[in-house]
């Protein structure tokens, strides 16, 4: 529920504000530069991006919620590993390229 609930709370942050959805999701970095520039060049790029991104966070996300990250390729055209890896971490192990 709180996974639906955060989702939810995100989209409607990036209905309003792309690059502050973008954030909420990847942190600073060269995701969200690439979504404020967009943003500014037009509003519809900037939600394209934005959704793409949590796009993969939550499918990411949900896949290893349920077991099935480890043999994941890398989403093209993300470079947040948050995002990449849809917020779980995989400490003392050594990432599958």
């Amino acid at each position: 529920m709180a996974n639906a609930l955060s989702a939810i709370v995100v989209v409607i942050v990036t209905i309003f504000i792309p690059p502050l959805g973008v954030f909420l999701i990847a942190g600073c970095g060269a995701d969200l530069l690439i979504n404020i520039c967009l943003t500014l060049l037009g509003y519809f790029p900037g939600h394209i991006h934005a959704f793409y991104l949590e796009y993969v966070y939550y499918d990411r996300k949900d896949k290893a919620r349920l077991g099935g990250m480890a043999a994941q390729q890398r989403a093209p055209g993300v470079y947040s590993q948050n995002i990449q890896t849809g917020g779980h971490t995989n400490y003392g192990t050594v990432p599958v390229q």
